[in-house]
């Protein structure tokens, strides 16, 4: 068979080689390039100038606010606020407490199993406009939860807020008012923002909200959700965040995901704005291990550079025309952020599938593949993208079976070993696939093949998920583009190699940030998503990597078989890599008493009974916690307080510690319904109560310390029905009045009341963690719940 007169430059093998090398430092540098932008800035000294965020200010801020576990309720939190006051004080802004009681934001159906509420005081300052046409609001909260400091989550957002607030004091004041609100009660149901978006008297018009998170304790500041309609939005963040990094595609995920911040209160009172959170180390995240000290300042140096650009930019901007009809496609590259709108999304998918199907006509013509080989290549190209994501998961299940601790953790403590060899693993697999159909199918074959799937999932995703068709659409785009100008290119120079590499380029830029930035944001327990990603970014590339394979066609005996094990090289090397990376993960990421495995224990005490136990969420209890469980129960039966479902128990010593008090303060009828309002008083120093009605007792409306819900529930036949959850109770304890329709009979109603606080170390039978064993990151962690029935 002869050579292509487009292929005659690359011809001789050493050719070959020179242009691959070529076309790869070519790729390494875009890559490189890429991969830089999304770093983190050096962390500015306290000594920078006035009118600059300092990391180095901002982190004094940290160590105070996250000296220790400060929950919602707490003498801890309170000292946290007093500080947060004294520093916005400080700079001169109008600064308030908001002391009230809230409900949960976005629904009143909480974890635990009812109406979930809690005594929230948040810190609300105000920097006011010269001629305000509306109001920005900088957001983050100050608790933290029970198991940890707090130092990332949320230290970091609330810290930065102090020093973006004291930036803006120091220069001329912005047109529009700026408004710092340092929410309460955030880890236990978002209720201070609730609080304050609902009712505080500057939320009544709305605006826009800028809220700070992180979730985690390095890596780039991701802003991952909007309001909807963002494209004007999406623009001021592209011109005035210094290092804007953020996706539509995180948009979208976020969106379809049960995740709640701060933010979600806020977006169910119509306001518009930005979220944002650095999100890698999540090993970290709500466990002790959370302090001041674990934090990347480069991160916290990122999200304060960006908060105090997009305030000043805000700030002098007209509000009143922030919304856009249609959400923006945006992503990062290079020097910026490139955003189109959202309408284009299916017009672009389009066009790409129409050019690479011109591409598959135009190799067809010009004798490279046929009919038959194309939709052979078509076909087979589906292999590597179903492959390379089903190994991923498949070697993090055999991971997580040498070290099954990893099944507690976000992610493990040390994961980039574990995120190479994913990355490998795909390219064994997508190297493999190639070598053993190339000769079979054709080199152009494979690649238009490979093309149009990409091609095919823009539409797919422009119809389902339009922010993330980008992913796939610019890149098939490109590819097809590129594909087009290297056949019709008949001069023997480079171009034909040029424009591939080109176009393969363009796929490096869009998909290899993202496959960086999926690992952290998914975990690698969703490996395989990345796995996806990253074949894709190869399919986009199979002309460049073509030039690692000798001249297509022509070859016979001893030269083919040479030909057979040089294209095999390159999946061996990646196959072997990916064996070497997982080992070395193994080795390196091993759990000591800096990096200890994570357990979840709970004590639950029946103080009408007597009876205790120890609860776990473990469903492979580790050793550690193994000595204290032997089966499972449901806990909705005794402790509905802790929700419903089975957890791993076993039998405890019981503790010489008080229930909560239940005063009937009254008990009347009136025709067919019932009114019972009751205090409940916790004996000792809790961080929740709650209160649940027996099942068959019907509750149509309740009132909570003077705020009233009507209840859409009925009765049911389960041991406990309605029930209501307060967190961060007052001293003086808890009103409820509970109105029941129809009227339950003479007989006495079982209400159940439980209290919970924190900390196991006290409690009879328990044994400490040795060093190498930690707490996991969860809100029950370390629970102490003592609960009992009274009968009204």
């Amino acid at each position: 068979m002869g050579v292509p007169p487009a292929d005659r430059a690359l011809a001789r093998p050493h050719r070959r080689l020179v242009a691959a090398a070529a076309a790869l430092v070519a790729l390494a540098a875009v890559g490189a390039g890429s991969l830089l932008d999304l770093r983190t800035p050096a962390p500015k000294p306290a000594d920078a100038p006035a009118g600059e965020f300092s990391a180095g200010r901002a982190y004094a801020d940290v160590q105070v606010i996250a000296a220790r576990t400060h929950v919602a309720g707490s003498a801890a939190n309170d000292q946290v606020r007093a500080h947060l006051e004294q520093q916005l004080r400080g700079l001169g802004l109008e600064t308030e407490v908001q002391d009230t009681v809230a409900p949960e934001a976005g629904q009143l159906s909480g974890a635990a199993g009812g109406t979930t509420l809690a005594r929230v005081r948040n810190v609300v300052a105000r920097l006011p406009g010269t001629a305000s046409t509306g109001r920005i609001f900088l957001v983050a909260h100050y608790d933290s939860v029970q198991t940890g400091p707090g130092g990332n989550d949320d230290a970091a957002g609330t810290s930065a807020i102090l020093e973006v607030a004291r930036a803006l004091s120091t220069g001329p004041r912005p047109r529009n008012d700026i408004v710092f609100v340092l929410t309460d009660a955030e880890e236990a149901c978002l209720c201070g923002a609730s609080a304050f978006a609902a009712s505080h008297p500057l939320a009544a018009d709305g605006g826009v909200v800028l809220n700070l998170e992180a979730r985690g304790s390095t890596g780039p500041v991701i802003m991952f959700e909007t309001s909807r309609n963002n494209a004007k939005l999406v623009d001021v963040f592209g011109r005035a965040a210094p290092h804007p990094v953020g996706t539509s595609f995180a948009v979208e995920i976020y969106r379809a995901l049960p995740n709640d911040t701060d933010f979600t209160a806020f977006l169910d009172q119509k306001f518009v704005g930005l979220n944002s959170a650095y999100i890698d180390g999540g090993a970290i995240y709500h466990t002790p291990l959370d302090t001041p000290a674990a934090m990347d300042r480069g991160s916290l140096q990122q999200h304060g550079d960006n908060a105090l650009g997009l305030a000043r930019e805000f700030g002098a901007v007209d509000l009143t025309d922030l919304r856009s009809g249609h959400d923006a496609t945006y992503f990062p590259v290079p020097g910026g952020l490139v955003r189109y709108p959202g309408t284009l999304t299916l017009p672009l998918a389009l066009l790409a599938v129409i050019a690479v199907a011109a591409l598959g006509w135009l190799t067809r013509r010009s004798g490279r593949a046929s009919i038959g080989r194309l939709a052979a290549g078509f076909a087979l190209a589906l292999v590597p993208i179903v492959a390379a994501p089903v190994a991923a998961q498949l070697l993090w299940l055999a991971i997580t079976t040498i070290r099954p601790g990893y099944a507690e953790l976000l992610d493990p403590y040390r994961p980039i070993w574990y995120r190479l060899a994913v990355l490998a693993l795909a390219a064994a697999i997508l190297f493999t696939w190639y070598a053993l159909t190339r000769r079979r199918i054709g080199p152009a074959a494979l690649a238009v093949g490979g093309l149009a799937w990409l091609a095919l999932l823009g539409v797919l995703l422009a119809v389902a998920v339009p922010g993330g068709a980008y992913l796939t659409t610019l890149p098939a785009l490109a590819g097809a583009l590129g594909g087009l100008v290297a056949l019709r290119t008949r001069q023997t120079g480079p171009w034909p190699v040029v424009a591939v590499t080109a176009a393969a380029a363009v796929g490096v830029v869009i998909l290899l940030p993202t496959v960086v930035l999926l690992f952290p944001a998914l975990g690698m327990g969703m490996g395989g998503v990345a796995a996806l990603v990253a074949v894709l970014l190869g399919l986009t590339a199979l002309p460049v990597v073509d030039l690692l394979h000798p001249q297509a066609g022509g070859q016979r005996g001893l030269l083919a078989l040479r030909a057979r094990r040089l294209g095999a090289l390159p999946a061996g090397a990646a196959a072997v890599a990916a064996v070497v990376l997982a080992g070395v993960g193994l080795a390196v990421d091993r759990f000591d008493a800096a990096h200890p495995a994570p357990t979840h224990l709970m004590y639950a005490m029946d103080a009408g009974t007597g009876q205790a136990r120890w609860l776990s969420h473990e469903s492979d209890p580790q050793p550690w916690t193994d000595g204290y469980v032997d089966g499972t129960t449901d806990v909705g039966d005794d402790f509905p307080g802790l929700g419903d479902g089975e957890l791993r128990a076993g039998p405890a010593q019981a503790a010489n510690l008080p229930a909560p008090k239940l005063e009937v303060l009254s008990d009347t009828r009136s025709g067919d319904e019932r009114l019972v309002r009751v205090r409940v008083l916790p004996q000792r120093p809790v961080r929740l109560l709650t209160l649940h009605v027996n099942g068959p007792t019907a509750v149509t409306s309740a009132t909570v310390n003077g705020r009233q819900f009507d209840v859409a529930r009925t009765a049911t036949q389960k041991p406990w029905g309605f029930g209501v959850v307060f967190h961060a109770p007052p001293a003086e304890g808890v009103e409820i009045t509970l109105t029941m329709y129809p009227s339950p009979a003479d007989g006495p109603v079982a209400l159940r009341v439980m209290d919970a606080s924190d900390g196991l170390d006290a409690l009879p039978g328990f044994r400490p963690r040795p060093p190498a064993v930690g707490v996991v990151g969860s809100h029950s962690s370390e629970m102490l719940a003592v609960a009992r029935t009274y009968p009204v």
